[in-house]
């Protein structure tokens, strides 16, 4: 399957700005500009505000908003609404915040979400991989 339209979940993120082993070079690698030219990246506003959390806490809020004006270059950012918060608790699914990620997602036509807790995501109509196994796909 061809992939235009991709949704990174916080955890790609985060691997990237705090470059977390193993992890950060697949992020650098799916967030390098000639990925970004096969594929439009997305995140959500949902999500910009978790990593800001989690970079403050880790570094200083500095730090934390340095981070998130970078990564404003890097992604299109997709806002949410009231009806993918109901989405996500009438689902049921493992994780809420997941659930109004991939609601979030969805809304948007996006065809992948990348994620390495692809288990808070099993049996959606979207495809959930990882950033390696994408790469990995899209370099064979």
């Amino acid at each position: 399957m061809i992939y235009k339209r991709i949704f990174v979940d916080s955890d790609i993120l985060l691997d990237l700005l705090l470059k977390r082993d193993p992890f950060v070079i697949y992020s650098r690698a799916l967030l390098a500009d000639h990925t970004q030219k096969l594929v439009d990246i997305y995140t959500s506003t949902l999500i910009l505000a978790n990593v800001h959390y989690v970079i403050s806490k880790q570094l200083n809020k500095n730090g934390a908003l340095i981070s998130i004006k970078y990564l404003m270059g890097l992604v299109k950012v997709l806002s949410f609404e009231e009806a993918q918060i109901k989405a996500a608790i009438n689902a049921g699914h493992i994780d809420f915040e997941d659930s109004i990620q991939y609601y979030i997602a969805r809304q948007n036509n996006c065809d992948l979400i990348i994620s390495r807790n692809t288990k808070h995501y099993k049996g959606l109509d979207i495809p959930v991989l990882t950033a390696e196994e994408f790469l990995r796909r899209i370099l064979l």
